[in-house]
């Protein structure tokens, strides 16, 4: 009888869930027409959004966007700016550079595993040759070339200005050299221009606009602020555009959200993540015991640039916002606490809890979610009075009821990898210690 109430429940739960927040929103590629849902409806606190508005506008800012399931909930231009202005995406969009390098890679004409000088030619930096072929794609991707960083300019892509300073993968630094030159070895493998491939491959297919411009050695991609929410979306949605599987990779689409290496546990390929217990930032080689952005959820991964250009996606929240603008204070060049400010705000109008208060909470936290070949749960039950195992289970039940993965965790363990590749498409509950739960979605 309880096992019957039990699945009767899931299935109710999982309805719910389905109809409020599992259907994503696609704005149609042809037309400005964009859906929205106001704060009203979501149960928001709208009184505190004029202050949000304030703060943005004291920050230089020039657009801000902000999403649910693919809806505009928020959207502020500010001065002269218009939903049609052009601004640049700076370091932000070598997201967009990383997924383009995992579609040539789809299409077989890239290996992320292979050498740079397969694409670049042998003499593409200063170094011995063997210490030149130690570099990979991957190592790009990832800032672990190993280049030397006290050079007069890291922008500069010269091989006199590539110098040897460590071995490939044994150092993180946030140089921009090696991944200007990913466009290149895009370039090479295709046998197309790097705005042609991308228009191709990504803008056109989403109803993006926008190009990539030459400003000295760095090609810096510009558009208005809703092309970059588009390209949110498509990443958030896994790969997917409506019915059009885009990034067909999933494998290399989690791995470009996920941690990379473990230098910089806060940093996929080209891709910061929120969540993990570690990170290091532009300009330095400190390694900080924290989040990367501590207001924000979890899941939450970014693409960041000079002078404050931002996404966010937390899909555990259906969240995605975009700041465009001129630098906002004097802290360094990529701000994470000044997303961090942001999330502070939109807590507010969400009236969500604040992180200290949602390590407190009883629940899970799993990501990716939806997911295909693997989640990552990050465990914040607080035990109170009740004697702890040395180890505990999660479990993942399927729609009836019945248990379909059950892995021990140690409690001392705070991050736990599960390997999901062989569960069908669907709805999964995922109970913790048989006491909390969250949900997942499993796609292909």
């Amino acid at each position: 009888m309880k096992s019957l109430i039990f699945t009767i429940l899931l299935i109710w739960i999982n309805f719910i869930l389905a109809i409020h927040s599992q259907t994503p929103y696609y704005p149609p590629i042809d037309t400005d027409f964009w859906e929205s849902i106001t704060p009203t409806e979501l149960g928001w606190n709208e009184n505190k959004i004029n202050d949000f508005y304030e703060y943005l506008n004291e920050k230089n800012s020039k657009a801000f966007i902000l999403l649910k399931d693919g809806r505009i909930v928020l959207e502020k231009y500010f001065d002269t700016f218009t939903k049609d202005s052009l601004w640049y995406w700076a370091s932000a969009g070598k997201t967009l550079t990383a997924t383009l390098v995992g579609i040539a890679q789809e299409e077989g004409l890239i290996d992320i595993n292979e050498k740079t000088s397969k694409y670049l030619g042998e003499g593409w930096t200063s170094l011995p040759k063997e210490k030149e072929d130690l570099i990979k794609v991957l190592h790009q991707l990832t800032m672990t070339t190993g280049l030397d960083y006290n050079v007069e300019d890291l922008d500069c892509t010269n091989p006199e200005c590539l110098k040897y300073k460590a071995d490939a993968g044994t150092q993180w630094y946030y140089h921009n050299a090696p991944y200007t030159l990913l466009e290149k070895v895009v370039e090479k493998a295709t046998g197309q221009n790097y705005n042609i491939y991308t228009s191709q491959k990504i803008r056109n297919q989403i109803g993006m606009n926008g190009a990539w411009i030459k400003l000295g050695f760095n090609n810096v991609y510009f558009s208005n602020a809703r092309s970059m929410a588009r390209f949110g979306i498509l990443i958030s949605s896994n790969g997917f555009w409506e019915n059009k599987n885009i990034i067909k990779d999933k494998t290399y689409l989690n791995q470009m959200i996920n941690t990379s290496q473990n230098l910089n546990k806060s940093y996929g390929y080209l891709w910061w993540l929120n969540g993990k217990e570690s990170c290091m930032i532009p300009g330095s080689t400190r390694v900080f015991n924290t989040m990367l952005i501590p207001d924000a959820p979890f899941d939450t991964y970014a693409a960041l640039g000079k002078d404050g250009q931002c996404l966010n996606i937390s899909p555990s929240k259906g969240l995605i916002w975009v700041r465009m603008g001129e630098r906002p204070d004097n802290q360094f060049f990529i701000s994470t606490n000044f997303s961090n400010e942001i999330w502070r705000y939109l807590n507010q109008i969400m009236q969500t809890t604040d992180l200290a208060e949602e390590k407190n909470a009883n629940s899970l936290v799993v990501f990716p979610n939806p997911a295909s070949d693997y989640i990552e749960i990050s465990n914040n039950v607080e035990t109170g009075l009740r004697p702890v195992s040395t180890t505990q289970e999660i479990k993942i039940f399927n729609i009836l009821g019945e248990c379909v993965i059950t892995v021990e965790t140690q409690h001392t363990v705070s991050l736990q990898r599960i390997d999901i590749s062989s569960l069908p498409v669907g709805l999964y509950y995922i109970s913790f210690d048989d006491r909390v739960f969250s949900f997942l979605k499993v796609c292909k």
